[in-house]
């Protein structure tokens, strides 16, 4: 038996009057997703609260669970997102250039499924050992890539809140699939940037290993983040993976 223990917040953080980030938590379903709007006035909130909820209303309708069935419900939860918001954006001029982040964990036993675009982000501890498993759909992430940046270099340049893709700026979308298993004690993290732009992965690795419980370590890195700076919002998911044997009893998903 597979129980997900899991912990999210949100703050608006020291610098901004509204917050753009929405957010769901859902470990009876094994169902986690985050969401990061971007776009004048209050049109950020709208694209991420479309994000949001696009994944419960696809998988309030689940038939049944698999790890495939999971698979195409994530796709088509990023895809439906994506037409509501490019369609709100076509209706209401004023409101060009909106859109949002969005990451999406689900799990079905110890196989979870997680779709990306964009800069918010995955983790998982496993082991003591923080490693991020989204990659950046950011300008400076690409010249990452080519070598061009270091990474330390990257962390603070100007322009490393410039996306290359996000949901709701163009009528298709990119965004990435990723898939693989859960191990008992593993700790998955979902985070806006308003996280790891004023966190290094050092220290949000530091506050994960800790003795906390998984509600006290939300609260922890959020204030952290806020001590940092706060520059913008701030939304983190905890989800600890606790596997069991078939003849224990506890709560979770099957």
């Amino acid at each position: 038996m597979i129980r997900l223990i899991a912990a999210g917040a949100t703050d608006v953080g020291l610098r901004r009057s509204n917050n753009e980030d929405a957010y769901a938590v859902m470990p009876e379903t094994g169902i986690f997703a985050l969401a990061d709007g971007m776009g004048g006035a209050a049109a950020g909130e709208v694209a991420s609260s479309y994000f949001i909820e696009t994944t419960q209303a696809v998988f309030a309708d689940m038939d049944s669970a698999s790890e495939e069935t999971n698979y195409g419900l994530v796709q088509k939860t990023f895809r439906q997102a994506n037409k509501r918001i490019f369609e709100h954006t076509a209706q209401h001029p004023d409101d060009e250039g909106m859109g949002c982040t969005a990451d999406l964990l689900a799990f079905y036993r110890d196989r979870y499924v997680i779709g990306h675009v964009g800069d918010s982000r995955v983790y998982v501890l496993r082991a003591g050992n923080l490693r991020q498993l989204t990659k950046d759909h950011s300008l400076v992430q690409l010249q990452v890539d080519r070598g061009i940046l270091t990474p330390e270099e990257a962390r603070n340049h100007p322009q490393r809140n410039i996306l290359l893709h996000a949901l709701g700026t163009d009528p298709v979308v990119s965004f990435d699939m990723l898939q693989g298993g859960g191990l008992d004690g593993d700790i998955f993290l979902m985070c806006s940037d308003g996280l790891t732009d004023m966190m290094d992965d050092a220290k949000i690795q530091d506050m994960l290993v800790s003795a906390e419980t998984i509600q006290q370590k939300v609260k922890r890195l959020i204030v952290a983040a806020l001590s940092a700076g706060g520059r913008d919002n701030i939304t983190v998911i905890l989800c600890e993976v606790q596997i069991s044997e078939p003849a224990e009893s506890g709560g979770g998903i099957v």
